[in-house]
């Protein structure tokens, strides 16, 4: 059920995106924030990256894009390339989570919390959270941008 509701949520953050051009992806719709949906996309490939790679799997991979969060955008690059990125690294993820149990855990690699253990059930639950926040962010940048709303 956790998979799926993550699923869920990953769909949707598609669908936000389904339809724009690479200018309106790149719109920062909802002033005075920077927040956009390319940057949403990418973020989300750093933390499913982050969270299947290095601390379910304890793999050493370095971040996606050269700033870690993946929100900075870049001129030479897209929609199409960071939707490729995104999905990519969701199949790894799902890759490394495939066969384990709930309670398979990993450590946490960075921050003040270094060296925790957590589940992979933890993780799934976590990764369901952050993209229903973000959800909620693309939901109002894409209203703004076309008038858009909806899952």
């Amino acid at each position: 059920m956790l998979e799926s509701w993550l699923d869920f949520h990953r769909a949707t953050l598609e669908l936000k995106c389904r339809g724009l051009d690479d200018a309106q992806v790149r719109l920062a719709s909802a002033e005075p924030s920077s927040l956009t949906l390319l940057g949403l996309v990418q973020h989300l490939a750093e933390v499913e990256r982050n969270w299947f790679q290095r601390v379910l799997a304890g793999l050493d991979v370095p971040p996606v894009y050269e700033e870690e969060s993946g929100y900075a955008l870049h001129p030479d690059r897209g929609l199409d390339e960071a939707l490729t990125i995104w999905r990519r690294e969701i199949a790894r993820g799902k890759e490394i989570s495939a066969g384990r149990s709930l309670d398979d855990t990993g450590r946490l690699v960075d921050g003040p919390l270094t060296g925790v253990e957590v589940s992979l059930r933890w993780v799934l639950i976590h990764l369901i959270e952050e993209y229903a926040r973000h959800n909620g962010h693309a939901d109002i940048l894409r209203e703004r941008i076309d008038g858009v709303t909806g899952t």
